[in-house]
């Protein structure tokens, strides 16, 4: 008799499997494709521990075959003579087809499976050239979402200061420009900070990474991303109530956009981390194909499309002022300033993400990664460049301090030549 078929090593034949795609898809899609076939061995591993305890089942005690994990599948326990077949794992991008894989208990054991799973799943291949294109093009994206951060980070750090030295440039609005300046840096860090967590070395397999470090990495992004969609609400919130209020603003609301931008955030992020800890703790938690990912998308969903109605809302009010044949000369300029800056402000309301907040995943990757790491990283900038650099009460200021610090240094230089003069 020869020698009995014998599964290959589980991380073997996994790496055997997706290798062509865990070269050429982006990270969360290589990531959820490992930590499935993690989860299903883990599972499959607990069965076989709890059946070790029970000997009138098959495979215990030479009565036929146990239940075995080959890297792919987890085959029961099975009588000897008899057969089982699966399915192929239902995974997008790796397997094309649902084919069934068959296996027999014998004498020796388990019998190979037939036909193989390449064979039986139509395994997704990809030739050589397309993986060296996508790589480029993934390197392409990571230098251009580097360059919009970068940009982002020291036009938004230009604009808090500027805010923050004159002095008549401090009131409500302001502020809230300023909180909402610093969720854009802090999604800004925590991308470079998840960047360095998790490919700084190309030698670590950051799928199966599961350290503290990694996971506070993608907790803290995780909370700057929510942090900044809130902050963009509590934008379209503060909006609607100048219009509300004709133009001015209780203080007293403050502390309301205060818990809302930053409080909000750090609950749900907090459930989700103890949500983890306690139900799948995997990983690196950077898995978008687990059910508790809801967790942290659902408030993200919400914050959009409560600002995209908030959106409309506004748009309407402006339409009725302007055409208000009441309304005088000097607030019907105010209404159109600021209905170009609303025009303006359309991406920053969040609009653009309502295109893909109702689709999987796995929709439209190419496209996602484009709007969310390219144009998004640019985000931050634009918002400096709206909010601050083109405001006319900011350049105003600007100005009057440039020309009072001209005068003032006109004045010290004639009083040297004076004292240089007299002496």
């Amino acid at each position: 008799m020869g020698t009995p078929w014998q599964p290959p090593r589980p991380r073997s034949l996994l790496l055997l499997l997706l290798l062509p795609t865990l070269q050429v898809q982006g990270t969360h899609p290589d990531c959820s494709v490992v930590l499935h076939f993690q989860r299903r061995e883990a599972e499959c591993l607990q069965r076989i521990r709890s059946e070790s305890h029970s000997p009138a089942l098959p495979g215990q005690a030479g009565q036929g075959c146990p239940t075995e994990w080959d890297g792919v599948s987890c085959w029961p326990a099975l009588p000897l003579g008899q057969s089982r077949g699966v399915a192929c794992p239902e995974i997008l991008n790796v397997f094309k087809s649902r084919g069934l894989i068959q296996r027999n208990c014998t004498d020796g054991g388990w019998s190979p499976p037939s036909p193989p799973y390449h064979s039986a799943c139509q395994l997704e291949t990809l030739a050589s050239n397309d993986t060296e294109a996508k790589a480029r093009h993934f390197v392409t994206m990571k230098v251009l979402y580097t360059c919009g951060y970068s940009t982002s980070l020291a036009a938004l750090l230009l604009a808090i200061g500027i805010f923050s030295c004159f002095r008549k440039l401090h009131c409500t609005r302001n502020s809230i420009h300023i909180h909402f300046f610093t969720s854009f840096i802090l999604r800004g860090t925590a991308v470079f900070i998840k960047d360095s967590v998790l490919f700084s070395d190309e030698s670590i397999d950051h799928c199966t990474m599961s350290t503290v470090t990694c996971k506070a990495a993608i907790a803290f992004f995780q909370y700057s991303v929510l942090a900044n969609f809130y902050w963009l609400l509590v934008e379209g919130l503060y909006l609607q109530t100048l219009l509300l209020l004709t133009f001015t603003c209780d203080r007293s609301y403050t502390w309301g956009y205060v818990l809302i931008g930053w409080g909000v955030p750090m609950v749900t992020v907090g459930v989700w981390v103890l949500t983890r800890l306690q139900y799948d703790n995997h990983g690196c938690w950077d898995d978008y194909s687990s059910r508790y990912w809801w967790v942290i998308k659902a408030p993200i969903l919400l914050a959009i499309f409560v600002n995209f109605f908030i959106f409309l809302n506004i748009t309407r009010m402006l339409a009725q002022k302007i055409r208000c044949p009441d309304l005088s000369r000097t607030h019907k300029q105010q209404y159109m300033r600021l209905t170009k800056s609303t025009l303006l402000l359309i991406p920053l309301f969040g609009v653009h993400y309502v295109v893909f907040a109702l689709f999987p995943e796995h929709v439209g990757v190419d496209a996602r990664l484009y709007f969310e790491l390219v144009l998004g990283s640019y985000q931050g900038f634009l918002v400096a460049l709206l909010y601050c650099f083109l405001n006319g009460e900011v350049q105003a200021e600007i100005r009057r301090n440039w020309g009072t610090w001209q005068r003032s240094m006109e004045s010290n230089v004639f009083n040297l030549a004076t004292q240089d003069f007299m002496a």
